[in-house]
Order: C-alpha cells, then structure tokens, then sequence
C-alpha cells in the first residue's frame, strides 16, 4: 500500500489473512467464534486442528478442552488451546460453571438483587476473540523473526477480564467506595408502552429532561448519583416516583423532551425489531472495517524485527493510545499485554477517570485495570502545539489509537490521512461507539445519540437476548459491549499490524460498541455452511435455569442437571420428594451448602458451580491464584499462555 497527501482511502482489495489457512476442532461457542472470525479476516479453510509443533495426527483433546485452533501460512504457524477452566483450579466445563465461578452471574444480577446468568454465551464469546488475539499476536512474532508458535486462553480467563474492574474495585484498600448497589433502574416504559433507555454524563441535562416531564426536583437530585455510577457499579436503584412519571407520558412526548433537554435517548429493541437479531446478514457482518490509503506516496517501512530472546510477540512495537473509559483503554490494555510498548496521551492534568474511588494509593483502581504499565504523556490536544506532539508520536509509532467522537479527529487534524502522511506504515484505529448503526438516532430526529454500553445494548436487541423470554428487555448493567468492544478492536489492530508485516503498510481499522453488540447477537449462528443464522430467539428457561438457593449462597446448575430434574434428584437423594423433581431440586439444596449439592451431583456425573457472590474472595481464593495478581488490588493477570 501507498500513502497519499492527503484524503481518500477506499475498502482494501485483500483481507487480512487471504493467503493463511485456518482448522478448527471442538464444537464450542468459543472455537466457533473464533474460527468465524478467521474467516471474516479471510483465512481459508487448512487441515485438521492440530498443533503446530506436532509431527503427526492431531493429538486428542484433553479433559476441560473447548476446541484448537489453527493458523497456517508460509513462515507463520500458529496453534491456540481453547480450555474452560485454564489456570484457575476448578472444575469448569461449560459457560454456566463459568459464569457462576468468575463473578459473571454476580455482577450481571446486582441490577436484580441476586446472581442471573446472561442469555448469551458472552465468556465464551470473548475468549473466542481472545484466542484469535493469541493466534494473530503469534503469527506477527513469528513473521518478525521469532516469537511463540503456541498460546493457550481459556473461557475462566475471558470471565475475569470481564469482570477485571469490579474485582479491582471490590478488593481496593480505599473505604471510599459507590453506594451499595441495588435492585432496580432503567430501562423506563412510556404510557404508550415503548421501553426506552436514556444517557447523559452530565447533571445539568438530567435536571432539564426530568423537569420538562414535571419529576419533583429533590428525586432528580436523589436519582442522579446512583444513574452517574451505574458504570462502576452495574446497579442503578431509582426512586420508583421517575419510573411513574415516564409512564405518565406518551413516547412521543419523551422523545419531545429529550430533545429540547439534550439528552440521549433510544427504544430497548427485542425480537422482530432488533437488527441485531434480525437484521439480515448479521452472522457474515465483519466486526471491523479496514481500509486502505489511495495514491502515491513514499512507500511504508515493516515492523521491527521481533528482539532476540523478547518473550511476547508484540515487544518493540508502539502503541500510541488517546482513549477514555472503558473500551478505548482496554484495547491499549490488551496490547501491551500482548508485549507492546504503550504510550497513553490524557488531557493536562490528567484523565479525570483516575479519582474515581476506589482508590489504590493515589489512582482509581478501576482506572489501574485498564490502564496500568503504560507510559502517560499530558497533551492538549485540542491546541496546535498539542496536534503537533501527536503527530510526533505518530510518525514514531506502530499504532494510533483513539476512541473520539465523530469528526473529532478531522477537527485535530488527526485524521488517518493526517497521520499516514507522517508515517505511511502506521495504523490508524478508531474505536467508535455506533459505527455503521442504522437508526440509532430514530427517536431525536436523527441525531446521533451517544455512543455508550446500554445505549448500545438497548437499540442493538442485545439488552432482550441477555435476559429469558417472558422477562422484559433491559440492557445488563454489566458493561458487556465496552469489555467486548475493546477486544473486538484490538482484534482489529492485530489484524492489521499482521498485513503491515506482510507488506501491505499501513491502514485504517474501523470498530465500535455496535459491532461487538452484533458479535454476541449472532453467537448462535456459530456452524458450518450457509444455513448460518443470527440469534434470533431469547433463552427459554426452565425452573432450574436461575441460580438455586442454598444455605450458603447460590448454586448454578450444569445443563444437564437442568434439562433432566429427575436424574438431578436422584443424585441428591431428593427423588419422590416432591411430584415435581424441579422442586425437589431446589428444596433439598435450600437446605444445604453449596458446595455439598455441587458434588453429589459431580458424582452423577452432573456439572454444578457454587455462584461467586463476592468479588474479593476470588482474590484470597487459591484456586485463582494463576489467573489473578494484587498489587494493592486484585488485577486480573495475561489471558494468554504462549509456549515457543
């Protein structure tokens, strides 16, 4: 590829990963996601899955495995182990188990007052984008001159990532911490009966929104605390006086209101009218778009050789990141993971995010699990002098990242032409919160509302697929697309850090929050051939579905257990019990703790997982001493094991 001066820049002419070959063994979500996501960067279809070092046929998997992955091409070879349980010594073997053990189903039902499964494979979901992250990171390394052939993640590490600024959250020494969460909050119904999700980060426009529907002000200035934390606590208990006056006035009126307020408001879609789940194409819709740059221009320098004896594949690349909250700094977190050098840019003063307390020593904990063990420089960027420093880092840089709003970056002068022009090999990522969403802006006569988690969430269909049918829609209060959203562009910029290693040089890699909300939507068109479909159906679930009561907390059933109550009260001793098993089920662990059901019913032969109810005590437990460090906090440790 050549830069241009300035400009245009078209799709590009050849996907990533044309050339490679990509094999998949096992049937799980995980590996069907991933395989999927090789070939939407254009792997074609190899060989059996086996691993790369092998000589012979592909080994058999072991116990605990959820599939292989294979990535071949000329001078890169790479194999990823996909496992459920990983470091974590626990016996984990489907996404119940591990919902249950990671803290999943304990922050996703703060907004309910008790642990819930999500509707969606979402643990697997993610460790599936991070095996590609493994592969792809391997492939670069080898292609640079060395770097590992093998990397193993696993479903449990996925989890905790997930859950990595709660867990740091929940064990910093700071006794300054959010309310304590509780049931209840958005979305809100109207009198015509539209749910509908509302956003805004500042108080000013709450009060104007809420006062134009006639809220009593001393609830707005109740409510407004626990709507700003929602993020870090994922609860949001509201005066139940909002929810009436939202009912007290039809959509239209609403929408009207917030409007004139200027606050961001969309429907919460589910079923028949969620493009997300019914959209056509959804399952072959790329979670990114790459483009490359037109002209004639100096021509882009490759990498830098993998260094002697570097023991991850990204070390001696740099990652120059301007990024807030959750998704942009994830990215940036998972590539110096990686083994990147990673230089964050903040405003002067500093990212206001690092005195949100919980405080560890003199930063915010949830900002350390973003952000720790990176290089920060203070810029203005919205000055000249400020530009011109970008783009010194830029022309010195593997990659630029940013999250900005729209036409932002042409407004610094920052744009992908701007950049390309001082370094033709760079790539460009923008993280985005829409990205190429249609009528998102529906109910605020078009305009683009913000591009936030359970905004996101509300309007793609996901906030009805992560709860049963039967339940009504409402996002999870669980930042599932900002966590999911930065893995999906750090997939992107590994995929491009990997075309630039081919020779193709620079280029643009475009995702947002959207995208990664059509990610988990489509988790169940995972298969074969073109019968591939999106989700498009919630969950059904049975009695014995929700976490079951115990005398000591909570037990989560496997899916057999669930699916044959009989065969699970045998197991207990509880059969004739009750004419239904489903209850004699849930009578006889009532009863008992947690831990003693979960192995009766392991006996049987029948999965079964203690709920974790508390996030510090997964940091003191030492069956996660692999998968977590404290170093003030409990920080979640690389989700990936990468062998030479």
């Amino acid at each position: 590829m050549t830069v241009p001066t300035r400009g245009a820049a078209t799709a590009c002419t050849a996907a990533p990963l044309a050339g490679f070959g990509a094999a998949r063994s096992g049937t799980s979500a995980a590996a069907r996601i991933a395989e999927r996501h090789l070939r939407l960067l254009g792997a074609g279809r190899s060989g059996p899955a086996k691993p790369a070092s092998s000589a012979g046929a592909a080994a058999e998997e072991p116990a605990g495995s959820a599939g292989r992955l294979v990535l071949t091409a000329p001078g890169a070879v790479a194999d990823c182990a996909l496992d459920w349980s990983g470091p974590i010594a626990a016996p984990l073997d489907d996404e119940t188990g591990v919902q249950a053990a990671c803290g999943i189903m304990h922050v996703h039902g703060r907004s309910a007052g008790s642990p819930r499964p999500l509707g969606v494979d979402y643990a697997s979901a993610v460790s599936g984008v991070l095996a590609v992250h493994g592969l792809l990171a391997a492939a670069i390394g080898r292609m640079r001159g060395g770097g590992p052939a093998g990397v193993r993640t696993s479903a449990a590490q996925a989890a905790l990532l997930s859950v990595g600024q709660y867990l740091a959250a929940a064990t910093a020494p700071d006794d300054c911490r959010p309310e304590e969460p509780g049931p209840g909050g958005p979305p809100f119904t109207s009198a015509d009966g539209v749910l509908f999700e509302i956003e805004t980060f500042d108080a000013q426009t709450w009060q104007r929104f809420w006062s134009l529907l006639g809220a009593d002000r001393a609830v707005l200035a109740r409510a407004w605390r626990p709507f700003l934390h929602r993020y870090a606590t994922a609860a949001c208990p509201l005066p139940a006086e909002l929810h009436r006056t939202a009912a007290a006035h039809v959509f239209r009126e609403t929408a009207g209101a917030a409007q004139a307020a200027g606050i961001s408001l969309v429907r919460v879609r589910g079923g028949a009218d969620a493009p997300a789940a019914g959209g056509p194409g959804a399952a072959s819709r790329p979670p990114w778009r790459f483009t490359a740059p037109e002209g004639a221009g100096p021509p882009a320098e490759p990498p830098p050789p993998h260094r002697p004896r570097a023991a991850l594949p990204l070390e001696g690349l740099v990652v120059v990141e301007s990024t807030r909250r959750v998704q942009g700094p994830l990215a940036g977190h998972l590539l110096r993971l990686l083994g990147a050098d990673v230089v964050r840019i903040e405003p002067p003063g500093g990212d206001p995010l690092r005195w949100m307390p919980p405080m560890v020593g003199t930063c915010s904990a949830r900002f350390l699990a973003l952000n720790r063990g990176k290089h920060v420089l203070e810029i203005d960027i919205k000055t000249a002098a400020g530009q011109r420093e970008v783009r010194e880092l830029a022309a010195g840089a593997d990659v630029f990242l940013h999250n900005w709003a729209p036409r932002k970056a042409a407004a610094f002068g920052l744009d992908h032409a701007d950049l390309l022009a001082v370094h033709p090999g760079l790539v460009y990522a923008h993280a985005s919160g829409w990205g190429g969403a249609e009528g998102a802006g529906a109910a605020m006569g078009g305009a683009e509302p913000l591009g936030t988690d359970f905004l996101v969430q509300a309007h793609s269909g996901l906030g009805a697929l992560v709860r049963p049918h039967g339940e009504r829609p409402a996002p999870s209060l669980m930042t599932l697309t900002d966590v999911l959203g930065g893995l999906v562009s750090a997939e992107g910029v590994l995929a491009g850090l990997l075309a630039r290693c081919r020779g193709r040089g620079g280029g643009r890699v475009d995702s947002s929050l959207y995208d990664a909300a059509l990610v988990l939507a489509s988790a169940g068109a995972c298969g074969d051939g073109p019968a591939e479909q999106p989700l498009t159906r919630r969950p059904l679930w049975g009695p014995l579905h929700a976490p079951l009561s115990t005398a000591d907390g909570y037990l989560a059933l496997g899916p057999r257990a669930r699916s044959a109550p009989g065969e699970a009260a045998r197991a207990l001793g509880a059969a004739g019990r009750h004419a239904d098993p489903c209850a004699a089920v849930a009578a006889h662990c009532r009863d008992r703790t947690a831990a003693e059901s979960a192995e009766r019913l392991r006996r049987a032969g029948l999965s079964a997982t203690p709920v974790c109810t508390d996030l510090a005590a997964l940091a003191t437990d030492p069956r996660f001493a692999g998968a977590l460090e404290t170093d003030g906090a409990a920080f979640v440790r690389s989700p990936w094991e990468f062998t030479p």
